[in-house]
């Protein structure tokens, strides 16, 4: 090992005088492309090697091992983690490496004997660095969906075949495939593979279900997955049931409500659904019927600096996500879940930790829901267990954890009440609820409620007084 460490220092001595010698704006077309290319070969050899060392640190975290394996003896959880803060690649490039390696990397037999890998064709390749990681671990992920099920002459002719396009060997591919181009064919091979597979479908679906939070993208993390036939109908229900919550028209005549019935609602489909799953997601963590975390019901942390706050210039941070939220985000969260005060000094050593405060009792929410029925905004459906409890006059402007200064919103009126035009004030305990003015150009304040209890009063005053 000390060898071949010895020979890799060696050879990144000789790759930084290389690189330390040369100018890629000084090259001329033709050579910059074949220095360019140079350079990928050299980088498929590296990539042959990471792959053996992760396929190795794999094997050796296997759970076989107990509580010897390596990954558990140096305090990780698995062999992807492991490889990640020895080489500080991200999970995903570990994993990936994990899974090119654990493929390509000869096998022990029940007996001891040695077998040959289970990607056999695109082990030799990355051996001789005519494939590279992408490319590899590309073929290895599709054709690993069909393993289970695939005819295995069938799937050695498809791996053979992706790995001749990829040298660009054969009448079939005389120029060498791009990974792209080489993903196409192999997903082609998949659904060759596997279209006679005698799997029953919700077996199939069973095994290909799954659900993945990406990366993050223009302050979005991504969502991707497959739902079982089952669990989709469901989620559309529920979506079909609030899609196109009505916010707007409750103040107007039929003729300017009837005009407006499309224009009030200013949100796609596709925002609408984002925002029936947020407050899905709320209820779900209100509920108590999850798993604690450290004894306490699922809670997201966001942390914010105090100047920040009152600046109204800054980030908060909220655990679990790399992306910074607005100020507006964490506004919205504190009202919802409450502030603790944390004071550090300059050392960053904390010196006072305050108590939780502004949550809602469960006993005041229930009181709440009883008196505004759900989100009180007009013509919102969003139930009153989907929906947020809202402090009408801000903790800033001292407003107080009471029933008499809490409303029920909906995730997304709760998220743009300071934005929308919509305006709540309470008078003697009870919300009024005035319209933005494209909507209602009065600006008259109104009563708002679905209560059926409140309704029910209501009439038996009408009917008193006239």
């Amino acid at each position: 090992m000390a060898d071949l460490a010895a020979a890799l220092e060696h050879l990144e001595v000789l790759l930084a005088d290389a690189f330390a010698a040369t100018r890629p704006a000084a090259l001329r077309d033709d050579d910059l492309l074949l220095a360019t290319a140079a350079l990928e070969r050299f980088g498929r050899l590296v990539d042959a090697g990471r792959a053996r060392f992760a396929g190795e640190i794999a094997e050796r975290s296997d759970r076989n091992h107990g509580a010897e394996r390596l990954s558990a003896t140096k305090g990780c959880r698995s062999a992807a983690e492991l490889l990640e803060r020895v080489t500080q690649v991200s999970g995903a490039e570990a994993r990936r490496r994990v899974a090119v390696g654990q493929a390509t990397r000869p096998r022990v037999g029940h007996t001891g004997e040695t077998l040959p890998p289970e990607y056999p064709h695109i082990a030799s390749a990355l051996a001789a660095g005519a494939v590279g990681l992408d490319a590899a671990a590309m073929v290895v992920r599709e054709l690993g969906r069909t393993r289970p099920v695939a005819d295995p002459v069938k799937l050695d002719i498809a791996e053979r075949e992706l790995v001749d396009a990829a040298q660009g060997h054969g009448d079939a591919a005389p120029v060498r495939c791009t990974a792209d181009e080489l993903t196409v064919q192999a997903r082609a091979w998949a659904l060759y593979l596997d279209q006679d597979c005698p799997e029953p479908d919700d077996e199939r679906a069973m095994r290909k279900r799954g659900l993945r939070l990406g990366r993050t993208r223009d302050g979005l993390i991504t969502l991707t997955g497959e739902l079982m036939p089952e669990v989709a109908a469901k989620l559309r229900r529920l979506f079909d049931a609030h899609l196109a919550p009505r916010a707007g028209g409750g103040f107007l005549t039929d003729a300017e409500r009837e005009d407006l019935a499309t224009q009030a609602e200013t949100r796609t489909p596709a925002q609408q659904r984002h925002d029936v799953l947020a407050a899905i997601i709320d209820t779900a963590a209100r509920s108590g019927e999850h798993p604690s975390i450290g004894g306490a019901a699922p809670t997201v942390l966001v942390s914010v600096r105090s100047a920040d706050l009152a600046t109204g210039h800054g980030a908060a941070h909220a655990d679990g996500v790399d992306a910074p939220i607005s100020l507006r985000a964490a506004r919205h969260m504190m009202c919802t879940g409450g502030v603790q005060t944390v004071v550090f000094d300059d050392a960053s050593r904390i010196i006072r930790l305050g108590s939780p405060e502004r949550c809602f009792t469960p006993h005041q929410r229930r009181a709440i829901t009883l008196r505004d029925g759900n989100c009180v905004i007009p013509g919102c459906t969003i139930p009153a267990a989907w929906a947020e409890i809202h402090h009408v006059i801000p903790d800033r402007d001292d407003g107080a954890t009471h029933t008499d200064n809490g409303v029920l919103l909906c995730w997304f009126h709760h998220r743009t009440i300071d934005t929308s035009g919509w305006t709540i004030r309470m008078r003697h305990g009870v919300p009024e609820v005035r319209a933005p003015h494209w909507l209602d150009p009065t600006g008259t304040w109104r009563r708002s409620t679905t209560s059926p209890t409140r309704l029910a009063d209501e009439r038996e005053r009408e009917r008193s007084t006239g």
